[in-house]
């Protein structure tokens, strides 16, 4: 008579974690999600109604997703799972759509234009500050607001506020507009685009060197068609990889400065996805991604693309805008402005 296998002592601990936190996400995530299928929905019908989409699913995703956080905040029991897709998922999707990137891409933006983001961000962070200073703000607020504007918004905030040993208040003020004016950008950069006639390369760099997340350079991107959305990419990882350079040179001017401030670990300075994106793009180079798992891999990246825009609406409060102060809404609405002056005249000097 055979006996049953006893679980492994090791083993079972584990799956009672995984089902722990499959249980914790899945409120928040069934929601994302249907606020995601709603957007497809609605997608759908503008197809029929009017024969063309005026409103991607990524941008409706994110209006819908706003809109229910306008007339409800959800609580404690949707946000780990909101969470889990807005960065998650989201990092799963930029990931998946580096086997979509080609080489004809990478080499239609050129040497020239990589040193031209870097020439970009180095550029916006001292506009940025600049600005900050003037409207009053003080050194480590300006500093916050020219980062999270020149690199990757709340991320970059993030990042550099144990660096300059900044407050919570800086850094809520920061974030809380930031996160508004990042959903702000997404609706209106495309119509910029349409009103400049821009090519999908030149709106891809352009949604790229302004937009401030990847999944809000993905929502923006959208509507211009994949070229803009793959070379939109490209550039916007080209950016978040600034970050490090830009923490490094931060530590050290504020070694002195801020006594208590942090150091970011090797994983925020150059986050996984990131690295899983780059590879994608070499094996795709190289071949070694079968052509026929191309197709469904492009399908699942857009798919998690939109649960996590679904996610963003929904941890988007457009009343925070009120909380986040006069001064730092002219310093941030102004810093983007001349960001996106400076990205124009990038992509019209290399004639993109």
């Amino acid at each position: 008579m055979k006996t049953a296998a006893l679980p492994s002592p090791v083993a079972s601990p584990l799956l009672a974690n995984v089902r722990t936190f499959a249980r914790s996400i899945w409120p928040g995530l069934t929601m994302c999600l249907v606020v995601a299928l709603a957007a497809v929905g609605l997608t759908s019908m503008e197809h029929d109604a009017f024969g063309k989409v005026w409103l991607e699913p990524l941008v409706l995703a994110i209006l819908l997703g706003a809109g229910v956080r306008a007339v409800w905040t959800p609580d404690a029991r949707f946000k780990v799972g909101i969470d889990f897709s807005a960065k998650i998922l989201l990092e799963v999707a930029v990931v998946l759509l580096g086997a979509s990137v080609s080489a004809a891409t990478l080499s239609a933006l050129g040497a020239g234009f990589v040193l031209g983001i870097l020439a970009v961000v180095a550029a916006a962070i001292v506009v940025g500050f600049g600005v900050g200073r003037m409207l009053g703000l003080t050194p480590r607020m300006a500093l916050l607001v020219a980062c999270g504007n020149a690199i990757c918004g709340n991320s970059a905030i993030a990042a550099v506020a144990p660096v300059i040993d900044a407050d919570g208040e800086e850094i809520a003020a920061s974030i809380a507009f930031t996160a508004v004016l990042g959903v702000v950008v997404v609706l209106s950069l495309p119509l910029l685009g349409g009103l400049l006639s821009m090519s999908g390369v030149q709106y891809g760099a352009l949604a790229g060197l302004t937009v401030y997340a990847v999944p809000q350079v993905l929502a923006a991107a959208a509507p211009m068609g994949v070229v803009a959305t793959q070379t939109g990419t490209v550039v916007k990882l080209v950016r978040v990889l600034m970050l490090g350079p830009v923490i490094l040179a931060l530590s050290l001017i504020f070694r002195d400065r801020a006594p208590t401030a942090k150091k970011p670990g090797l994983a925020r300075l150059l986050p996984w996805f990131i690295v899983g994106f780059l590879i994608m793009i070499g094996l795709r180079s190289m071949g070694a991604i079968p052509q026929a798992a191309l197709a469904p891999m492009a399908v699942a990246s857009g798919l998690l693309t939109v649960a996590a825009m679904a996610a963003l609406g929904l941890q988007t409060d457009i009343r925070a805008v009120a909380k986040a102060g006069g001064r730092v809404v002219g310093a941030v609405v102004l810093s983007l402005g001349a960001l996106v002056g400076i990205a124009l005249a990038l992509i019209s000097l290399l004639g993109l």
